[in-house]
């Protein structure tokens, strides 16, 4: 997601394969026991040839409430804590900011210092090199200088609410911690308890808060912050016209003396921070905490496994795990939860930060592979913020944001409904996705719904009326409109599952035959869609498109490929446009919308070109580099498509339960599933030249269409492909038109 399309870079496959070779071999031995330290937490925090990913090198558990890094820049709507290119360390943020062009809520920072009290972060930044830093997703360390030459070495490692500091200050100095409650012009809150040797206080900003309709007067991100050593003295500082709030504590050192930190946190109040923080880190104990973090690491990345990588495939490979499963956060602290959309606090399990437009298409349905057990409390909180504050979100950071559009929240319901999860009210999911598709957003017709418009109601389907009445939301009346009518007929067709699973026969006609609605905007003159005006003419061609154009957003009917196959005059004519899409770079792989067009051919009886192309696409997106990630990882969805390419398929249509299957970037792949059974990909004579599909063997039987079930996964499954260096004609059937008939 981003505020405005990009255009795609085209690089040089062979220079990306030199690149991604450089110094490393292919590595066939036995999966590495300790799969943490393949980790780079550096991709994607650096821009370059490759692109930016708008990512930091986060300290965190799977799924953390707060997530640590250090701090080399004031993170802000746009900008994130932590650049690869900085030079200095302003401190070590506990942070809740999930992507780039999101804002930060309720964060806390601490800043080690020796000499004079600064408190700005102009002023108490210290200057490091990365030589001088250790990366790891359970552990970060950095030794950092000052002017005058003295060094301090700061350590780090976490919980899912609470960090473990340590610092190492020179002799010869006032050895000092500084805690930022809150910045110039936010109105935070600190205080310094001398008996317990605490500091303690609140950020009640939300950057973001100009985007939703809700003030949230309650709103705040509470911190305890303990000392192993009891402070010399401590106070606060701030003025109350400065608005900037914070204190610090002082200690006699001497040389090389360590100060231990820990700090919990929490939405729910400084009580509860301090409940956080004896839960989770109760003994002074820096090596356990790492030691618990490292483990359940392991215990999440060491479920897929892959031979026939290069160091530099598999450090990509582990990566894109850690981010695919840092996404949605846990907002639940023993057992209740603040609500960001209605402003209290309830009884229950809590998610946020579903940057859903973007993970709807492969994230999600990763996590129903790597971390189905958290699936249901997902669900619920989608649930909860339905009953709480009027509609589910499209983006919640932590209320409403009204950014993006669509109501895809519906097709993360239907995805989990089609794959039997359970955990979750059914009845209540209906209620839902019923009110996003049938309930127009308060002042639909009289508003534009702009990009990131400010203050405006919650969003849900904008246009929605009009597409009710004409079949199509016209760009005349509502902002991005063909692009909200194509995503809201994929919309349509997920409630219709939910309808079908629930035995509501003729809501489900309805919704089927709505969901049909993406054949308004088709021009037979152009084969291409195309929005258009209220009057039933059409519009300019480049006129109500969401980060995209025409040609981005024809290939987005993904419930029914076959039936747009149909409107373009068959498969011949299908494919020739698809040619043309990728030829003129309209791929753009850095953002969202043509992730799964790579995988298209399949439909089409050419599916050694979707072997080709996504193959293509992996070699040039992705590199073991810091500015090896093209485009914001957008809470995992960029990871999780390379790690869906790798193991060979693909969600096209997430709620389907359906994957189409490509080309596997390795000789082997398995991912080991929550209910004990395993799936093995096994690619024989895979290599950089061997990417087209000789022949395919499912459980032993030949497997002649490119379709791959999430059922027969979950059941174990063994995918045996013979790999070549031409294409050949396995699966040249395509598949099927969908065999539902439409009322």
């Amino acid at each position: 997601m981003r505020f405005s399309s990009r255009i795609a870079s085209i690089l040089n496959l062979t220079g990306i394969l030199l690149l991604l070779a450089a110094g490393s071999r292919p590595s066939f031995a036995a999966p590495p026991s300790d799969p943490v330290s393949w980790v780079n937490p550096y991709i994607g925090t650096e821009a370059g040839k490759i692109g930016y990913g708008g990512m930091m090198p986060f300290v965190t558990p799977p799924f953390g409430m707060t997530d640590w890094t250090p701090q080399t820049r004031q993170n802000k709507i746009s900008g994130v804590s932590y650049k690869y290119d900085d030079t200095r360390i302003t401190g070590f943020i506990g942070t809740h900011q999930p992507a780039i062009w999101m804002g930060d809520y309720g964060y806390v920072t601490l800043m080690p210092q020796v000499g004079p009290l600064h408190t700005s972060p102009e002023s108490r930044g210290l200057g490091f090199t990365h030589t001088d830093e250790a990366v790891h997703p359970d552990r970060y360390s950095v030794t950092m200088s000052t002017a005058d030459g003295k060094r301090i070495r700061a350590e780090l490692t976490a919980t899912e609410r609470c960090a473990y500091l340590r610092f190492i200050f020179p002799a010869g100095h006032t050895s000092r911690v500084l805690i930022e409650a809150s910045r110039p012009g936010i109105d935070g809150f600190a205080a310094v308890d001398q008996v317990n040797h605490e500091i303690t206080g609140y950020n009640p900003d939300r950057m973001d808060k100009h985007l939703g309709p809700f003030a949230l007067p309650n709103f705040k991100g509470y911190f305890v912050v303990q000392f192993r050593k009891p402070f010399r003295t401590a106070a606060t500082y701030g003025l109350p016209s400065s608005g900037e709030r914070g204190a610090y504590a002082e200690f006699d050192t001497t040389a090389n003396e360590q100060i231990d930190v820990r700090i919990g946190t929490s939405f729910i109040s400084i009580a509860q921070a301090r409940k956080n923080l004896e839960a989770e880190i109760p003994t002074w104990d820096f090596a356990a905490v790492q030691q618990k973090l490292h483990s359940i690491w392991n215990d999440k990345l060491s479920r897929v496994t892959v031979d026939g990588a290069t160091d530099d495939q598999r450090h990509i490979v582990y990566t894109a795990l850690y981010h695919a499963l840092l996404y949605p956060r846990i907002f639940s602290e023993q057992g209740h939860y603040y609500s960001a959309f209605d402003d209290t606090i309830h009884n229950g399990e809590s998610y946020t930060a579903y940057s859903i437009w973007d993970t709807f298409r492969a994230e999600n349905s990763l996590l129903t592979l790597l971390a189905p057990e958290r699936i249901p409390g997902m669900i619920t909180a989608l649930l909860q913020d339905y009953k709480e504050g009027g509609y589910m979100p499209k983006w919640p950071n932590p209320s409403y944001t009204n950014i993006m559009i669509g109501t895809h929240a519906d097709s993360l319901v239907a995805e989990a409904m089609v794959k039997h999860f359970t955990g979750f009210d059914y009845a209540t999911a209906w209620d839902a996705v019923y009110k996003d598709a049938m309930v127009p957003p308060e002042g639909d017709t009289s508003r534009l719904w702009k990009d990131r418009e400010e203050h405006t109601p919650y969003e849900a389907r904008g246009g929605l009326t009009y597409f009710k009445q004409l079949g199509y939301i016209p760009v005349d009346k509502t902002a991005e409109a063909a692009s909200r009518t194509l995503e809201d007929a994929y919309d349509d067709w997920c409630v219709a599952q939910v309808a079908q699973i629930l035995g509501k026969k003729q809501d489900e006609a309805l919704f089927l035959k709505r969901s049909q609605n993406y054949r308004n905007l088709f021009n037979k003159q152009t084969g291409l869609m195309q929005g258009k005006l209220s009057n039933g003419r059409w519009a300019d061609p480049d006129a109500g498109w969401t980060e995209g154009s025409a040609w981005v957003y024809t290939w987005a009917v993904m419930h029914d490929i076959p039936g747009l196959m149909d409107l373009m005059g068959g498969p011949a004519a299908y494919n020739a446009k698809l040619d043309q899409h990728f030829a003129g770079g309209h791929n753009v792989h850095s953002n969202e919308p043509s992730h799964h067009y790579g995988y298209l051919y399949d439909y089409s009886g050419q599916a050694y070109k979707t072997q080709a192309k996504v193959r293509e696409i992996a070699e040039a997106e992705y590199a073991n580099l810091p500015a090896g990630l093209d485009g914001d990882d957008d809470c995992g969805q960029m990871s999780a498509w390379f790690l869906f390419t790798a193991l060979g398929f693909y969600p096209v249509n997430p709620a389907s339960g359906d994957y189409m299957i490509g080309s596997p970037l390795f000789s082997a792949m398995s991912l080991r599933l929550a209910n004990g059974k395993v799936l093995h990909v096994n690619a024989q004579n895979n290599s950089p030249t061997n990417v087209y599909i000789q022949s395919v063997r499912l459980n032993g039987k030949p497997l002649n269409t490119p379709v791959i079930t999430y059922d027969e996964i979950m059941q174990g499954a063994s995918l045996d492909l013979v790999m070549g260096p031409k294409p050949t004609g396995w699966a040249s059937a395509g598949v099927r038109p969908i065999e539902r008939a439409l009322p």
